[in-house]
Order: C-alpha cells, then structure tokens, then sequence
C-alpha cells in the first residue's frame, strides 16, 4: 500500500509563527512541491495566511491540499487556557475553510521535563490533580473542534511535554473516548521516548488517523539524552535525521499500515534549525525519494 504524503513547516525549521529566523511561507510551499509533496500541515499560526482565500489560492496554485494542523500548546497550564481556546478556534477555522479534518494536539515543552526528555523512568509526572485538570481542557477542545467545525482530533506525543512516554499515551487514551480522541503517531518522537511505535499503531489502530513520518540518530539521540540537552538544541545537532538513516523500523510500520489498512495522509516531520537554509530542501527530496524507494509514497 502506499499513502499520500505530506510535510510540515517544521521541516524547514518552523516552530513558532513570529520567529524571525523563518523563510518566508511562500517558498517553504515551493520547496514542497518542488519535492514532490502533495499536501502540507498548517503549521504554527502565524505562519501561512489565515485569510481563507489567500491560503486557498497558495495552496492550489502549487497542487497542495491542507492535510491538518497541530496545536503545540501547553495543555498543561490551566494559565493558558484563554489562548489555548483562542487558539483551537482560530485553527479549524482554517482547517474547515480548506477542507481539511485532522485537528492534533500537542501539550507543549514544560520546562520541568527537558532535562528528563527520553528518560521515562525519571520524568516528573503531573499530579492527580493536575493531570485531571488537562483531560478536561483536552476534552472540551476535542468537543469544540468536533462539534464546531466537524474535525477530527487526534493527540501526540511529544519530548518534553507532560505526554510523552508510553504510559502517559495509555492513561490519555483511557481518559477521553475515542469518539472525541484519536491518536497521531510520530514515528521519532515514539523512539525519542523509547515507545515502539510499530507496537502502538498495532494497540490503536482504530483511532490512528493521521501518522507523522520521523527519524532518529540514535547517536544523537544518546547523546542529547545523556547530557539533558534542551528538545530544540537536539533537533540543532542533527536529533531528527533523513528517513531511512536512523533508528525507526520503516519497514515494521509499513507492514503495521498495511495490516490495518491506514488509508489516511502521512506527514513528514524533521525538526531542524530554523537559520540551517535551504539544505533542507535536499533533505525534503531525500526523504520523499525514501518513502517512495520503500512503498510508502504514492510515485
């Protein structure tokens, strides 16, 4: 089976929307479809235009679709919950503008949790209390973006945010029903916290309806890990290398896609240094030229 395949602006090193290390949207939507991609993620707001008929015309001008976007919020901090709420609405306005249905959320870095990113067993957790407090908050943004604007929420797991290693996925799937929550697996961010992700698509197949294509440097990895370097100086060393040169077993998750019959879009992912330059276009070709050589891109 092969899929459709997207990217992200977090590609070209696109973390935050105002960020004035980033390229401008238009030519991270060029280098896309220069590399053969036929959708691309929304990215932080801010980013590409929130102005419906703009994107819309963007987007098509280049063969792109909208294929979903991600909120990185801290879902932990009851703080910012205005922001958070502000935030889920202005997304799927866009995602429902231009067709799209994949809303996923990511509780955002805490820096309680970098130094333990990857080390499950030393990670502070949330508090009953606390961890209560964000399921609700989660919940009511899956229900607004459900019941709102027709979405499909999924949730990520991410380096040090309070949702990261595989015990966390399991209590937050257990906790909101999968008529509200569903689960996008991130092939690198699963080995980054050392949750097999072939093994979790297996468990949740049934609520996995967007997947994130990512690679890890194990060398990198240890290392960052070793030493408690922050999630953003990892990905400035290399963390997150071209698919196919790192420690992810493409071809067990491509026999666990096909297996469950996935039929939805995949996104790659490579974290990088928003002031690395256009390399990163090579390293887009490279990584569609990869899914295809292996049977997971459409030619």
């Amino acid at each position: 089976m092969t899929y459709r395949i997207g990217n992200a602006p977090c590609s070209w090193g696109v973390e935050f929307g105002d960020d004035p290390r980033n390229p401008t949207w238009q030519s991270v939507l060029d280098d896309a479809q220069q590399a053969g991609y036929k959708g691309m993620e929304l990215g932080p707001l801010g980013f590409l235009p929130e102005d419906p008929s703009e994107l819309t015309d963007a987007m098509q001008s280049r063969g792109l679709t909208l294929t979903a976007a991600v909120m990185f919020r801290p879902l932990h901090d009851p703080a910012k919950w205005d922001e958070i709420q502000d935030v889920t609405h202005r997304t799927c306005k866009s995602l429902k503008a231009l067709g799209a249905s994949q809303f996923v959320l990511i509780d955002s870095i805490s820096e309680l949790r970098v130094p333990t990113a990857g080390r499950p067993d030393e990670a502070q957790r949330l508090s009953d209390a606390d961890w209560t407090g964000m399921m609700e908050r989660m919940t009511t943004v899956c229900k607004i973006a459900k019941e709102d604007y027709g979405m499909t929420t999924s949730l990520h797991a991410h380096a040090a945010g309070f949702i990261e290693f595989e015990d966390e996925i399991h209590r937050a799937m257990d906790a909101i029903p999968e008529s509200l929550l569903g689960l996008c697996i991130d092939t690198g961010h699963c080995e980054y916290a050392q949750t097999d992700p072939v093994a979790m698509f297996d468990r949740y197949h049934a609520r996995a309806t967007y997947v994130h294509f990512k690679d890890v440097d194990n060398k990198v990895r240890l290392h960052v890990v070793d030493n408690r370097i922050g999630f953003y100086d990892a990905c400035a060393q290399g963390l997150f290398c071209n698919l196919g040169e790192g420690a992810v077993d493409f071809e067990g998750f491509k026999a666990v896609l096909a297996k469950h019959e996935f039929a939805g879009w995949a996104t790659v992912e490579q974290d990088c240094d928003p002031a690395a330059g256009n390399p990163v276009l090579d390293d887009a070709k490279a990584n569609y030229n990869f899914l295809k050589s292996v049977g997971l891109a459409i030619a």
